[in-house]
């Protein structure tokens, strides 16, 4: 028999650990103990400390040395009042910059990035969704020549893809959110700046006001 990788055994972690948060069933607040968690999973508390890790850079924990590790929460404040007015200022600036930069090989990869998001939709994999969600708009950023701004939006990642992860938007009606892409796309081939800035307010602003009020 095959012997499972502790990679596998972290990734089957991250996604149980993820899909209870993102479903409430853990909630802000709530204590995570390595060892209670290995014991309740039947894994080591390798693969568990290592799931940790990563959902803390998903922004959905926060872990505290020598002690355990506490689920956080992401309000739809935080997403009008924080995320939104630093990712359009960051992504005005950095699909501006982009636009003198990149070509056909480049609008090719975003088209490559929205077909996996649509595959990604269709078999239902969520984390496939966010990562080509969030690899569309890094690749622009990193095509802007503009390190800084790539260097900002890591370090905001984080909660971003948190959001992502809390969002509804993805499971009601995954399909629009694709075609938001696509549109996004259509507009960055036009290297007309103006109508690139005005969907890219379209875009940001449009996925906060649809979520409703809820928290993780």
């Amino acid at each position: 028999m095959p012997r499972i990788s502790d990679d596998s055994r972290r990734h089957r972690v991250v996604a149980a650990l993820r899909g209870e948060i993102v479903a409430g069933r853990l909630k802000p607040g709530d204590k995570l103990v390595e060892s209670e968690l290995s014991e309740r999973m039947g894994v080591s508390r390798g693969p568990v400390r290592e799931a940790l890790r990563q959902l803390e850079q998903e922004g959905l924990v926060l872990l505290s040395p020598y002690r355990s590790t506490e689920v956080l929460g992401i309000s739809q404040e935080e997403v009008e009042q924080v995320l939104v007015p630093i990712r359009l200022i960051l992504e005005r600036f950095a699909f501006s910059h982009a636009l003198r930069r990149m070509n056909e090989e480049d609008f090719d990869r975003l088209e490559g990035l929205i077909r996996e998001m649509s595959v990604a939709a269709e078999r239902g994999d969520l984390d496939g969704i966010v990562e080509t969600d969030v690899g569309f708009h890094e690749f622009v950023i990193s095509k802007s020549g503009q390190p800084h701004c790539l260097q900002i939006w890591r370090a905001i990642i984080p909660r971003v893809r948190a959001y992502f992860y809390s969002d509804g938007l993805w499971r009601q009606n995954s399909e629009e959110v694709i075609d938001e892409h696509r549109e996004l796309l259509l507009v960055l081939r036009t290297r007309d700046e103006a109508r690139v800035l005005t969907e890219v307010d379209k875009h940001i602003h449009h996925r906060p006001q649809r979520s409703g009020e809820r928290s993780i």
